[in-house]
This record gives structure tokens, sequence and C-alpha cells, in this order.
């Protein structure tokens, strides 16, 4: 009963140290052998006097280790502990397509919009690949980097015959006008003997 009635008699003093070492009055340590000491403490002064003397402890934080938990978290991202067992939630619950949609559309305009300003596309072709991603016709970057590189090179193939082309229709102009030029001397040619063979007649 002794015991109940000292616990009683400090229960102010346990308050008060909780009080002035902002704590909760669970982490508050009370010096049994200084009892009568710490009971006489009544006033906040007292109290602070008796945790400088060291009669009066704040207790410190117990460790809630998260040890266990990071080594589990690290055997996660290996993939351990995620078979069919461990799944609670359906696929699209778990991983959205429309989280994937979002984020494979914004890594594709991404690029193109890169693309645009380096001037390796241009507005025309930054257009239409725009509208296939929309279509859902790149499942990747990679893909659409290697389609781009595709309709590059035959944008090119295009050009090169186009000018292919036009050489080759300049250079037959060319000849038609030369062909042309050397029927018209050679009549000039056969008209002026004409007429020095009409003159010596």
């Amino acid at each position: 009963s002794s015991s109940q009635g000292c616990k009683m008699a400090l229960k102010l003093q346990k308050r008060l140290a909780a009080s002035i070492l902002k704590c909760g009055q669970r982490k508050i340590w009370l010096d049994p052998s200084e009892t009568s000491e710490i009971s006489m403490a009544n006033s906040r002064q007292n109290i602070r006097k008796l945790y400088k003397d060291g009669f009066v402890i704040r207790k410190p934080t117990v460790i809630h280790s998260r040890f266990r938990v990071n080594e589990r978290q690290a055997a996660k991202r290996k993939g351990r502990h995620m078979g069919k067992g461990k799944r609670k939630g359906t696929r699209d619950a778990r991983f959205p397509r429309k989280v994937q949609w979002m984020r494979r559309q914004r890594v594709l305009r991404r690029l193109l919009r890169k693309y645009r300003e380096q001037q390796k596309i241009d507005k025309h072709l930054y257009h239409d690949l725009y509208l296939k991603c929309k279509g859902n016709e790149f499942k990747n970057k990679t893909t659409l980097i290697e389609h781009i590189y595709r309709r590059k090179a035959d944008l090119q193939r295009e050009r090169n015959i186009m000018s292919q082309a036009e050489n080759r229709k300049e250079r037959f102009k060319a000849k038609k006008l030369r062909k042309e030029a050397r029927k018209l001397e050679q009549a000039n040619a056969a008209a002026e003997e004409l007429i020095q063979g009409d003159k010596s007649a």
C-alpha cells in the first residue's frame, strides 16, 4: 500500500516532468531510490533541478527497426514474393492500362517534339507520326525511332529518284536542242552551197 501511495504521490512530478521535457508520461523515469526527494519537488523549477541531477530521466524512444522491411522490399524489387499467390487485385487494378497508355504516349510525343526541335523531322512528318502514335501503331520508343529512320530513308530515296529524273529530262532536252541546232546548221550549210552553185553557174 505504501508503494501505491508513493506512486500516487509522484503523479504530479511525472506530469510536470512530461510537460517540461515535452514527451508523454510513459517516457518519464523517476529514480526509485530518490522517491522522498522527488516527492518534495512540487514546482517546475524543482523538477528541472532533479532532471539536471539525473533523478528524472526522459527514456529513449523505442526503435522500431526497418531492417526486415528494407530487406523484403529489396527482394521484391528483384521480383521475389510477387507470384500469383501474393497478388490481391486484378492485373488492371495493380497497373492500369490507362496509366501504361499515358506513359507510352508521353514518351513517344516527347521524342517527336525533340526530333522536330532538332530538325531531324519536318512539321509534316511530325504531324503524321503524331497521329500514328495516337493510333497505337508504335508499342515503344525503339519502334518509333526505327520507323522514323525508315521513313527518312524512303523520302531520301524518292528525292534522289526525282532529282535523277529531272537530270535525265534536262539532259534529254539539251540533247534535243543540240540536235535541232545541228539540223539547222546543216540546212543553212546546204542552202549556202546551193546559192554558191547558182552563182558559179
